[in-house]
């Protein structure tokens, strides 16, 4: 979701600002645009995909030593051009809009009091070209300018209330670039031959430079040639100790598509991978396994005695899935919340709970929300499922388990899903041993299991011709149910989220035993039901489920283990799984419901790695 990248060096930027808006694109956006100083403001936007905006620099021949870049996903104002970043200042003055002001700005994030800032930078005779609460940083910037932006800048964010991250240079000043953040995450690029850059991401500088500075919450950065220098929230300066400069290794290769269609059937492919990477070396379970930078984890398991894990999305699922792990076999107490909604209700703290978050990126605004808001119950106790060791996520927590996905382009998560659920049973396995409940002989047989998961998993892969076959039905339905029992219902849940993503078929998931109690009246022989049917204790009840579909004429898609003794028929198509997997069983079973999702979307021609309306890395609230 929104990205930002910027430069100020002594030749021309515009490549490597279009290099990493390209490199951003896997965020999701819906317009995009560059700005620069060239003896004043120039800027080219567009609507359209990163490489239109690159033909229309090519044919302006847009350049520039001083500039800033972005990818806006719409939250104040349509997608159009007028809307798309960079801003630029304007007035006052009766001929603003045809004569831009002194400041160019890029923005992340959500301004709360836009309408009072709006209204009052009117009043002083600013012009307003666009409907996006980041034209009114850009004119506050300007009201506030005074031959200094960096003071400019450090006024105006006293008056700013929620979140931003901000990039921006003023034509009265080449050869300076200031950002600032809170709440939205930015980083500063140290180059070489004096020059520097702001980004959102590391991705946006892979190839560019590896020598990063995190800014941490409130930090303003002050970029010139050859120098740069930063202040925290409180404006006092900031020693390089303070912010060290830290070596990034953000591959650009990781994004290159190789045979594969699409980054999703790419990534659905790189589980097997992606799994074995984020159990690398795990040859006997610790609680020193999630020890992070600010606490040993063997002595923050011993003083809990409940989990409350907090994520957004496809990481709430997975979430969903530990509960039952961490209830069944390290009998813990265990609560599960959306992010977004946990912070704005009235909750029972207990000091002695482990406060898990779970996030792809670690950088989700309502996950970094909901954790601070359970610190400031003093909560305090907390650690972090992320696929990124540099993230505010990892910075924040006491603890932290970073899964080794590698980075996810497509937009709906696929192998950061199962990796997560591969780190979630580490930390089951670590805490039922804290609390003295994994015997050696238990101890053994899951790593056994975990060792072999790649191996399952590339069995499970070689069932795509099946689904496949499965899509083309799928691809001609409006909607769609799925059901799971037990540890399976929350794996029913993320397939109906995938279909719903990528390929725009309405679909739901239910607890098959909740099927009378609502749904079923929606089965007819038009809505597809799929049903994941491992072969466990719920099975027979999972059966009886199934039975009610096809007396109201419904068709089955049923995902059974190979011993499950459930077969094809008239209205029950049936794909066997490889192998049952027991407690790992939720890994395998999700992986056909990922490809079922992306082979329906292709049959009907969406956008598969960019759906509509939606973003990787979602930044904002």
């Amino acid at each position: 979701m929104c990205g930002i990248v910027g430069a100020v060096s002594n030749q021309n930027i515009v490549p490597i600002l279009v290099q990493g808006l390209s490199r951003l694109e896997y965020r999701g956006y819906d317009s995009c645009g560059v700005a620069v100083w060239s003896g004043g403001l120039q800027r080219a936007r567009s609507t359209a995909r990163v490489s239109e905006l690159q033909e229309q620099i090519a044919t302006t021949h847009l350049a520039g030593s001083t500039g800033i870049a972005h990818t806006r996903w719409a939250t104040h104002g349509a997608p159009a051009v007028h809307n798309a970043h960079p801003h630029f200042s304007h007035g006052p003055g009766a001929d603003a809009y045809s004569k831009p002001g002194r400041v160019a700005l890029v923005h992340n994030g959500i301004i709360e009091n836009h309408d009072d800032l709006r209204a009052a930078l009117q009043a002083k005779g600013y012009l307003f070209q666009s409907q996006t609460d980041t034209e009114v940083i850009a004119h506050l910037i300007d009201s506030l300018y005074d031959g200094d932006l960096f003071e400019a800048v450090k006024a105006a964010i006293g008056s700013l209330r929620g979140a931003y991250a901000i990039a921006v240079f003023c034509k009265d000043e080449p050869q300076r670039l200031i950002g600032a953040r809170a709440g939205s995450p930015l980083i500063l690029g140290v180059g070489l031959d004096g020059a520097h850059y702001l980004a959102s991401d590391a991705m946006a500088l892979a190839g560019v430079t590896d020598q990063i500075v995190y800014l941490e919450e409130g930090d303003v950065a002050d970029l010139q040639l050859g120098k740069y220098w930063l202040v925290d929230q409180a404006f006092k300066p900031l020693t390089p100790a303070q912010r060290p400069v830290k070596t990034v290794h953000a591959h650009s290769g990781a994004a290159e598509l190789g045979p594969y269609r699409h980054y999703m059937q790419k990534e659905i492919f790189e589980q097997p991978r992606a799994i074995a990477d984020t159990l690398e070396g795990i040859t006997s379970i610790m609680p020193e396994l999630f020890d992070g930078t600010q606490a040993s984890a063997a002595r923050v398991f011993k003083g809990i005695d409940a989990v409350l894990v907090l994520a957004c999305g496809t990481s709430f699922y997975s979430g969903c899935t530990a509960k039952y792990w961490l209830e069944s076999i390290a009998k813990i107490p265990t609560q599960v919340e959306v992010a977004s909604e946990y912070r704005y209700r009235d909750s029972v703290p207990n000091p002695r709970t482990l406060v898990v978050t779970i996030s792809q990126s670690g950088e989700t605004a309502d996950t970094l929300a909901a954790l601070r808001h359970a610190q400031s119950l003093a909560m305090t106790h907390t650690l972090t499922i992320c696929n990124v060791a540099t993230s505010a996520m990892v910075r924040e927590c006491e603890l932290a388990y970073i899964t080794r996905a590698g980075v996810e382009i497509g937009v709906a998560s696929t192998k950061a899903f199962t990796a997560q659920l591969a780190g979630l049973f580490l930390l089951t396995l670590a805490l039922a041993q804290s609390r003295g409940l994994l015997s050696e002989a238990d101890e053994a047989r899951h790593i056994k299991a975990m060792r072999h998961l790649p191996a399952a998993l590339q069995s499970v892969l070689a069932l795509e011709p099946q689904v496949i076959a499965w899509s083309q039905d799928f691809a001609a339905k409006e909607n769609a149910l799925f059901l799971g029992r037990g540890l399976h219902y929350p794996i029913a849940l993320e397939g109906a989220l995938k279909l719903k993503e990528i390929s725009y078929i309405h679909a739901e998931a239910y607890p098959a035993g909740e099927l009378k109690h609502g749904p079923l009246a929606l089965v007819t022989s038009a809505m597809p039901v799929v049903t994941v049917a491992p072969n466990d204790a719920l099975l027979e009840k999972l059966k009886s489920n199934m039975h009610e579909v096809r007396a109201r004429g419904g068709v089955l898609y049923v995902l059974a283990d190979a011993d499950s003794h459930i077969e094809s028929s008239d209205g029950v198509h049936v794909i066997r799984m490889p192998e049952h997997y027991g407690e790992l069983s939720p890994m395998l079973h999700v992986v056909p419901l990922q490809l079922l999702a992306y082979h329906t979307a292709c049959a009907r021609g969406t956008d598969v790695d960019k759906p509509r309306n939606l973003a990787k890395s979602v930044t904002v609230e």
